[in-house]
């Protein structure tokens, strides 16, 4: 009997969080399995942020290596245009494209980074800023989209991304909107596993894994509701309702778990893990506008992106860098709000004011000091936690593309690429953001019953999920052997087995079920939207 594995992506899920929930009888399901197996907290990467994290792991790479470091990267090293990542950059084979090498079948559902589809033996619906018009196009394979829509719950509006939804995550909406929003969520997660229900019982695949991300989208806007720490804070009729609600997702979520444990049985080995983890912000860094006071930004006459408050991160600014900054003036910039990233300016023809070649490291190294002397103006606490140069994260082929210097903030935030009068502001009220440690849960029937594990780096699951599949390892793996979770008697006669020249050699995406035209519909899109320049 072939071996079967189910990972369930709980996006920034935290044991600070599942830990009450489960302890006040909120998630009995999640409770039950992590009984059944082991748990460890999960190292992120750096930045702690979905597209980079998702990615290694189930690559079991690096960012340096498969080259992922953001929702976008920059076309050239030199260059200031920036596009939007897809499975086609992905450098390194996720595992679903190795399985697909070994015969195996795949089930891959709303992970990052998947659009175009890639050819495996099974099925795929991409994760990512895709318009739901165009979801059909990005299904793989062929057809899949239109038997999905005999499904009583199926609603292609609310199951692919919406940039509005995703603002509003973590720049805050109306107190009205709160509720509805996270019915949506709610309804997102439901729809999700009905996909995995119904491609289950049409051919059970050996690897099936679903991401659900609400849990990321509800702890940035409702922290405060969620966090055991401020529960007693919470003092409206309003604010009860929102925390109830969120407690409802949560509840929800736990029945969707435990209903798809229960389908695919205790032959199977599931792994449940979070890409990051979460906790709370407390001030927004508008790092363009402290970059400007340092000199090394300018913007363009009547281009000022002003932040229209404390919590503004600059989502719906993205990509617009290029015509809102004056590039014969601007030394250094941050053009995405999500990887905490500072781009320097090279000098060439084209910008003489750039830094030159002998001046990098000493201009570099000044601003990681200045950064380092940054205090909140009301605490007085540094604002920046750690800096670290490219090479010290990004080391590898793809590393001339990455940030030159990346930011971990003291409260774990996602800087502002907008204007504001203060660099450092304090938010209004206490938002989530995300945080290096994630979760991990792993049960069926070779490993170990109730045991807490070490730490583990995220790095270290995918050689996890290969071998419960019985697939050998590739020496190129980065990630640890995860010791103490398989009983002895299992790990002995069924040891790990690394091979070298497993890999596929082409992309890891294979070849997408649409042509060019189909992709640059969707690219079309974007751009409409402001998401790609």
């Amino acid at each position: 009997m072939s071996r079967r594995t189910l990972l369930l992506g709980l996006d920034g899920a935290t044991f600070d969080v599942l830990d009450p929930l489960m302890a006040d009888g909120v998630m009995p399901s999640l409770q039950k399995l992590t009984a059944s197996g082991v748990r460890a907290s999960l190292r992120s990467t750096v930045p702690a942020l979905t597209p980079p994290a998702w990615t290694t792991l189930v690559t079991g790479r690096s960012p340096g290596a498969h080259g992922i470091f953001d929702f976008f990267r920059k076309n050239e090293p030199a260059g200031l245009h920036f596009s939007f990542l897809t499975a086609n950059d992905v450098a390194c084979p996720p595992i679903w494209s190795l399985a697909s090498a070994a015969g195996l079948r795949s089930t891959i559902l709303n992970f990052p980074v998947t659009f175009p589809s890639p050819d495996v033996r099974g099925h795929v619906i991409p994760g990512g800023f895709i318009p739901w018009r165009q979801l059909r196009l990005g299904c793989h394979p062929k057809g899949l989209f239109d038997r999905l829509r005999a499904l009583p719950r199926f609603n292609p509006r609310e199951l692919a991304h919406d940039m509005t939804h995703e603002a509003k995550a973590v720049e805050g909406c109306a107190d009205e909107e709160y509720e509805s929003w996270i019915d949506m969520h709610i309804r997102r997660e439901r729809q999700w596993a009905d996909i995995v229900r119904f491609l289950h019982d049409e051919a059970a695949a050996e690897f099936t894994a679903v991401l659900f991300d609400g849990t990321d989208k509800i702890q940035h806007l409702c922290w405060r509701f969620i966090d055991p720490a401020g529960a007693a804070s919470l003092a409206s009729p309003w604010e009860r309702r929102v925390r109830d609600k969120c407690r409802e997702y949560f509840s929800e979520l736990d029945t969707l778990i435990g209903e798809l444990a229960a389908l695919f049985g205790r032959d199977t080995t599931i792994v449940i893990a979070s890409d990051h983890g979460f906790g709370p912000q407390v001030r927004t860094f508008f790092i363009n506008s402290w970059l400007e006071r340092m000199g090394c930004l300018a913007w363009r006459d009547g281009a000022k992106p002003a932040a229209d408050g404390p919590a503004g991160l600059g989502v719906r600014q993205l990509a617009r860098h290029v015509y809102q900054l004056d590039w014969t003036r601007t030394r250094a910039f941050a053009p995405l709000p999500s990887g905490n990233g500072i781009h320097i300016v090279r000098a060439d023809a084209a910008h003489p004011a750039g830094v030159r070649d002998d001046e990098y490291s000493a201009f570099r190294d000044r601003l990681a000091f200045e950064l380092r002397q940054l205090r909140d103006p009301v605490t007085g606490e540094p604002v920046v936690a750690r800096i670290s140069m490219r090479e010290d994260l990004f080391d590898g082929p793809y590393m001339a593309l990455a940030p030159d210097v990346t930011l971990e903030l003291q409260d774990g935030g996602l800087v502002s690429i907008l204007a504001s009068d203060e660099p450092v502001v304090r938010r209004p009220f206490i938002a989530g953001t995300h945080r290096p440690q994630g979760i991990f849960i792993a049960t069926g029937p070779e490993l170990r019953r109730g045991v807490r594990l070490d730490a583990l780096s995220i790095l270290d699951v995918a050689p996890f999920l290969l071998h419960s599949l019985d697939m050998p390892l590739s020496s190129s793996l980065e990630g640890q052997w995860i010791t103490g979770a398989v009983e002895p008697e299992a790990l002995s006669s069924r040891p790990p087995r690394y091979e070298d020249g497993i890999e596929p050699t082409a992309s890891a995406s294979g070849q997408s079920d649409f042509d060019a035209a189909d992709e640059a519909e969707i690219l079309r899109r974007l751009q409409a939207l402001g998401y790609v320049e």
